[in-house]
């Protein structure tokens, strides 16, 4: 318990990792239906907030993920910055002699609102159950020893690594994907939800909007790479690539606007 608390960011990555991978062996020998559960962070958060700030914690971190209150242009951009990117994406894709995506494949609003409540609610499904670990509990305290800017990107590598069982399971659209391409895309992901993480005063529910947007986004935008064999290669889609490059432009923006944020204070 003292090392706990004298050392809680290792504990809860231990931890969030531990909750999290445990059914992994479990699943190679049909013993589980899932690799990975998705509630680890979260329960790896509460039990350290427990821990170390009692139920006051607690509380504040589950206040958290209701503090609703934002200028209306933070919602726009959790709910159009997923769409921009990945739809630009596409677009570049096409005007460098992709096919342009069939009719069929295009998905219709009821869908798309249907796609991101899913994703909201369901705690196997992300937001829910990763927010409160990854923004609500870690990134402050990386901040307070690293600065936001390079916390995101800590924060960044350790998210990202946290996903690599879903690129060893054949149901998984990440099965056998470059896992280096992934990598980047969501440690430039981390650095935008810092960055909307200080600018609506560390509201969890509109990081949570955003990583709900960004999942509906990449299930209607789909950049793997038939028949790729190498997990830890870089062979990569062209989309997934651009995706990459646009995503580490906005990622660029928000390292430099946080950095002279934090230059003034």
């Amino acid at each position: 318990m003292t090392f706990m608390k004298h050392h809680p960011l290792i504990t809860f990555f231990v931890l969030a990792y531990a909750l999290s991978w445990w059914p992994w062996l479990l699943y190679t020998v049909h013993l589980f239906p899932f690799p990975l559960l998705a509630t680890g962070p979260a329960l790896a958060a509460l039990l350290m907030t427990e821990i170390i700030g009692g139920w006051a914690g607690t509380k504040a971190l589950l206040l958290r993920l209701v503090q609703w209150r934002a200028r209306p242009r933070w919602y726009a951009v959790v709910l159009l910055l997923p769409v921009v990117i990945w739809g630009a994406a596409v677009m570049l894709n096409v005007l460098l002699g992709a096919p342009a995506p069939a009719v069929a494949q295009l998905v219709g609003w009821p869908s798309l609102a249907l796609g991101f409540l899913r994703y909201l609610v369901n705690p196997l499904q992300g937001p829910l159950g990763e927010e409160p670990g990854w923004r609500g509990f870690a990134l402050p305290r990386l901040t307070d020893r690293f600065g936001v800017s390079l916390a995101s990107i800590i924060l960044g590598l350790v998210w990202a690594c946290w996903h690599l069982p879903q690129f060893f399971i054949p149901e998984a659209d990440t099965y056998q994907q470059s896992f280096f391409v992934y990598v980047l895309q969501v440690t430039a992901l981390s650095v935008a939800m810092a960055w909307l993480y200080a600018r609506t005063n560390g509201s969890l529910l509109l990081v949570m909007l955003l990583h709900a947007a960004v999942n509906n986004a990449k299930d209607i935008v789909p950049s793997a790479l038939l028949g790729a064999t190498n997990t830890f290669g870089v062979s990569a889609s062209l989309v997934a690539w651009l995706t990459v490059a646009l995503l580490w432009i906005c990622a660029g923006y928000f390292l430099v606007t946080m950095r002279r944020q934090a230059e003034q204070q």
